[in-house]
């Protein structure tokens, strides 16, 4: 009974012997039938890991330079190169820092050259500086009329303190109602209806 148990043993043995090379085969010859496919795709695998390390270091390294730059047009803002070197790597942050610039000098002609600005918050703001600063009521009512603008009823209360400056108190009263309660100007709005307009 013993050998018959070794015999068996022996044939499984044999068996799973045999179907692991039998599997070892089929995977070589996959292998070698799909050599040039596999070789290739580890390749791309490894290279758009290797790209993507060395973007994100170029882009890192960018910030901190743009950042380095900005830094030394805040301490000396005559300095050309650094003011060369925030345009060439952040054209976004330059055209930031030259909006400060100009909010900072009162410098209306470089506000009306950020008006084709690229970047949409800065143009909407660039937009409503350059209406208050004229002290244009036309101007802040369009700005005020535009549907994402950010100091929409920061205009209108602005063109209604224009249109009280003028005498115009009948069409500042009418702006002034325009400004919805929810608004953080409302408590304004009201003050001025109440006080300086009736």
């Amino acid at each position: 009974m013993s050998l018959k148990n070794d015999i068996d043993m022996i044939k499984e043995e044999l068996t799973s012997e045999e179907k692991f090379f039998e599997k070892s085969v089929m995977t070589e010859r996959f292998v070698k039938k799909y050599k040039y496919p596999l070789v290739s795709a580890v390749v791309a695998v490894v290279l758009l890991v290797g790209g993507n390390m060395v973007y994100e270091m170029n882009k890192e390294s960018n910030a901190i330079a743009a950042n380095e730059a900005l830094a030394a047009l805040q301490k000396d803002a005559s300095d050309t190169n650094s003011l060369a070197v925030l345009q060439t790597l952040s054209p976004e942050l330059h055209t930031a820092y030259l909006f400060s610039e100009a909010l900072k000098n009162k410098d209306i002609e470089s506000l009306e050259n950020l008006k084709n600005s690229k970047v949409s918050p800065l143009k909407d703001l660039v937009s409503y500086e350059l209406a208050q600063n004229k002290k244009d009521v036309n101007a802040l009512t369009e700005y005020a009329l535009q549907q994402d603008a950010i100091y929409k009823d920061l205009a209108q209360l602005q063109a209604a303190i224009f249109l009280i400056n003028d005498g115009k108190t009948d069409k500042a009263h009418s702006k002034l109602q325009t400004i919805a309660d929810t608004s953080p100007v409302a408590n304004f709005a009201k003050a001025l209806m109440h006080y300086g307009v009736q």
